[in-house]
């Protein structure tokens, strides 16, 4: 009984180091879930869900100096797209769930 008690721990035990193993990052896993002012993600925009609501984007459309926002929409792959005016140019406009802006 002793022995199958000893050999069941060290099982257990292994089994568990296996477990506690964690994935190294690698680039692409090093994008960061939000975008601050000092950073932008070179592939922006990110598809994934978009959390924004449509004001809270385009609030943050208007913070970033673009005006006149309108047709303001979030796309399939959760990209709230629009036309705005930024220093008196039309341009198109998204923001990501990141909160990247991208201009085309």
């Amino acid at each position: 009984m002793r022995k199958i008690l000893l050999i069941s721990t060290a099982l257990l035990m292994v089994a568990s180091a296996g477990f506690a193993q964690t994935e190294q990052p690698t680039a692409t896993q090093e994008t960061p879930a939000v975008a601050t002012p000092d950073t932008k993600n070179p592939g922006a925009p990110v598809e994934g869900k978009n959390s924004f609501t449509e004001s809270q984007a385009r609030s943050r459309l208007e913070k970033a100096g673009y005006s006149n926002v309108t047709n303001l929409q979030l796309d399939d792959q959760g990209v709230w797209r629009a036309s705005a005016m930024k220093d008196s140019k039309p341009v198109q406009v998204a923001l990501d769930y990141q909160g990247n802006i991208v201009t085309k």
